[in-house]
């Protein structure tokens, strides 16, 4: 047989590559949003924390907001990145896309009630711990509640909570920083509550970044 002409186009991977790339370039661009989201909710939550007195960093590192702890915020942003993927992987996976409120105001809503809780645990005076444990505890719930509602954000919430809540006790542990409050169960009981309803938060939003074109605004 006569062999095929040099400039013969060969069309076989001609659909294939463009689709590829396009992939990887919107898989690149939600790793981007997520971890910007993640270092600025960890710049603005560790204000809260610090205005509290919660954490305890040396004077010369409290001077600004963006020198305190250094590595936490970029710590956050690839671990909301992280997140933020892996909650629409696993939906796809289990089969079970999540259809429940997956509009751009839902999703935004679910951050300031987020940050609110976080507000209230860095503000809000409690009689003791356990009273501020289970009021952190309902309000995350009722965060998964009102915007998840699904048993892979449950699952993945409480996934993170434990491993985030492990975590950050090893650094407590080996000196990387320390908790003003000499207590340590009172930091250990509210530390999983906004941990999950972190993950369920960042969750929501990974989501919605996986859909892709966003949906019409939604009129309440």
């Amino acid at each position: 047989p006569a062999p095929s002409a040099p400039g013969a186009p060969d069309s076989s991977p001609a659909p294939r590559g463009p689709r590829a790339g396009s992939g990887h370039h919107d898989l690149v661009q939600r790793s981007l949003v997520l971890f910007s989201v993640g270092v600025i909710l960890a710049l603005v939550l560790n204000l809260l924390q610090i205005q509290r007195n919660v954490t305890l960093f040396p004077d010369e590192v409290i001077a600004t907001i963006f020198s305190s702890a250094w590595w936490v915020p970029p710590c956050c942003g690839t671990a909301a990145a992280v997140v933020g993927l892996l909650y629409p992987c696993i939906d796809s996976h289990l089969g079970e896309p999540h259809k429940f409120k997956r509009e751009w105001a839902s999703v935004m809503r679910c951050i300031a009630v987020f940050v609110g809780i976080n507000h209230a645990s860095a503000k809000l005076d409690f009689a003791n711990n356990v009273q501020l444990s289970l009021t952190l505890a309902a309000l995350s719930l009722g965060l998964w509640w009102t915007f998840d509602r699904s048993r892979s954000g449950l699952g993945l919430g409480i996934t993170i909570a434990f491993l985030a809540t492990l975590i950050t006790q090893l650094l407590v542990y080996n000196g990387v920083y320390q908790y003003t409050s000499p207590d340590f169960l009172y930091i250990r009981s509210w530390l999983p509550c906004i941990f999950f309803s972190g993950g369920v938060t960042v969750g929501n939003i990974g989501r919605q970044l996986a859909m892709g074109v966003p949906e019409k605004p939604h009129s309440d």
